[in-house]
């Protein structure tokens, strides 16, 4: 079941470092927090919100730093991930909680794992949808199978010229690349939704700001701040990616010790809008496991 905006509450959280995220919320329970990727924002989770607020969660997707609503540091500096990391911990503070479940896709599943590295504490469990653990995404640079699906990662390092490419003609380019990774995930009522927080002032800057501040960081400060992540981990992986190979997927036992994993043969990046019924089964059960 998909929930419309019309069934949510919206608010605002400081999360400290002047940062302010705005966010959608449904049902009451435990704190499920739901991190969107690139190029989406909370509408990323409209088949999730509504069957893990029935389950007994208190769901809360927000819009993170860059993206809609949300504010929107400029420079790519202020897209580092330690900082994303403390803005989605300052969030579940600011719901007057010690800890969450964090479930991220994409970008926001990077920024699950740097949360789940950085603030431990914050952290009941972890789900991963369709993004490498950090190590295993720099052992995919170091091949020319995976720099040839991430050309775009590298492209986005061009100043205003990618904003420029994707925003033209109505942001036809970032319609046309949604549509040929997935043909059932997006409905045109989908992508008009997507075009209207695209459009937010800052939003694309913000956005691409992410990968630049990714690829400048160099591999050695990032390695220096890895950690074992100690939170019982599940990573869901659309086998049918065509940016991120899937030999990719599993991560190390030694930065992430407790793992489920669970690959969807027919799905591609877009996992949890390709299987939404088979994605929310597996979040639910593997939440539920926290209780049992």
């Amino acid at each position: 079941m998909s929930t419309t905006e019309a069934q949510l509450s919206h608010g605002d959280a400081d999360v400290g470092g002047g940062v302010r995220l705005h966010y959608v919320e449904a049902g009451t329970g435990p704190l499920v927090v739901l991190l969107h990727g690139f190029p989406e924002f909370w509408y990323s989770w409209r088949h999730q919100i509504g069957p893990l607020a029935e389950a007994g969660y208190h769901v809360v997707a927000p819009d993170m730093r860059g993206y809609d609503l949300s504010d929107k540091p400029q420079g790519w500096r202020a897209y580092d991930a330690t900082l994303l990391a403390g803005d989605i911990a300052g969030l579940i503070r600011s719901f007057g909680e010690q800890d969450a479940f964090v479930v991220g896709h994409d970008w926001g599943a990077a920024v699950a794992y740097a949360v789940a590295t950085v603030h431990p504490d914050v952290v009941k469990r972890l789900a991963i949808l369709n993004v490498p653990h950090t190590s295993r995404m720099l052992e995919g640079f170091r091949t020319l199978r995976q720099l040839r699906k991430s050309w775009y990662m590298f492209f986005f390092q061009i100043p205003r010229l990618p904003e420029y490419l994707i925003g033209r003609d109505d942001f036809s380019f970032a319609k046309r690349s949604l549509r040929s990774d997935s043909k059932k995930a997006f409905t045109d009522e989908d992508l008009e939704r997507y075009v209207e927080a695209w459009s937010q002032p800052g939003a694309l800057t913000g956005m691409i700001n992410y990968y630049r501040a990714a690829l400048r960081r160099s591999p050695r400060a990032t390695l220096a701040q890895m950690r074992p992540i100690p939170a019982p981990t599940m990573v869901i992986w659309g086998m049918l990616d065509r940016h991120l190979g899937s030999e990719l997927a599993e991560p190390a036992p030694e930065w992430v010790p407790n793992l489920r994993m669970e690959r969807i043969p027919q799905a591609t990046h877009w996992v949890q809008h390709d299987a939404p019924e088979r994605v929310n089964e597996l979040l639910i059960d593997f939440l539920g496991e926290a209780d049992s």
